[in-house]
């Protein structure tokens, strides 16, 4: 499957999602309405940069941190540079706040085989249509074998320790993604929800119960119902964003 390296902004071998050039550095001063944020460069000249991530961010946009951004070098763009990074400390790490990067580092993942039970699936499609007005992140065929619809959701909610959450804030959307893949499920094919982990810190996932119980009662129900739910940690840097190994889901109520 070819990819469109200039709408990914990344080059390289499958297993390598390169940036397609060196991210700058620079020190947060605040995000706002949504899809803005202030950073102050390295040489001292203040500026606003476009943030693709309309969610609640919860610790991952604290004034003083340490940011990367990546520079677009389109002259039509109003805002030359995209955040993509918050650097960690103690211990070291990163968070990938672009919330169109996991999408791009799962379809690599899928192409580069490193979900087993997805691996046996050549026929990789974006974005197709399904449910009511919604369209499936990925739709897996191959001869011989069941459709498999997968949604992707990105999880940067750190709550304590090696745990982080989805979701952030409450999603409808989510919900209804939810409902969806339980009606694939029922119609024969296979749902999977796969959660893309752009936290360093976070080692293993639960549902985020005390921000959106709807959500967490479809995820126990869709479990139940056979929606298969894989966690997925990636190894970031400021060169390359790799799908690295699956992380423990922890349900509330579980031990």
């Amino acid at each position: 499957m070819t990819i469109d390296n200039k709408r990914f902004a990344f080059r390289g071998a499958l297993e390598s999602m390169k940036y397609d050039k060196t991210l700058v550095s620079a020190t947060l001063v605040k995000r706002y309405k949504r899809f803005l944020a202030d950073v102050i460069l390295q040489n001292g000249e203040e500026i606003t940069v476009h943030c693709a991530n309309t969610g609640a961010m919860t610790g991952c946009a604290e004034p003083g941190s340490k940011v990367w951004l990546y520079n677009s070098d389109n002259p039509k763009r109003k805002y030359m540079y995209s955040w993509e990074l918050v650097e960690l400390e103690a211990p070291s790490g990163f968070i990938c706040i672009n919330t169109a990067r996991p999408n791009q580092i799962v379809e690599q993942g899928l192409i580069a085989k490193r979900v087993p039970e997805l691996a046996e699936y050549h026929s990789i499609r974006r974005e197709v249509k399904y449910g009511e007005g919604s369209r499936v992140d990925f739709l897996l065929s191959q001869e011989g074998l069941c459709d498999v619809y997968l949604e992707v959701k990105s999880v940067t909610l750190h709550l304590e320790g090696d745990l982080g959450a989805f979701p952030d804030a409450v999603t409808t959307r989510g919900q209804k993604h939810l409902k969806e893949l339980m009606a694939i499920k029922r119609s024969g094919a296979r749902a999977v929800l796969m959660f893309c982990v752009m936290h360093a810190w976070i080692q293993k996932v639960t549902v985020a119960e005390h921000i959106d119980p709807k959500y967490a009662a479809l995820l126990k129900e869709a479990i139940d119902e056979g929606v298969e739910v894989y966690c997925y940690s990636v190894e970031m840097s400021q060169e390359a964003l790799i799908m690295k190994r699956e992380l423990p889901l922890v349900m509330p109520g579980n031990t």
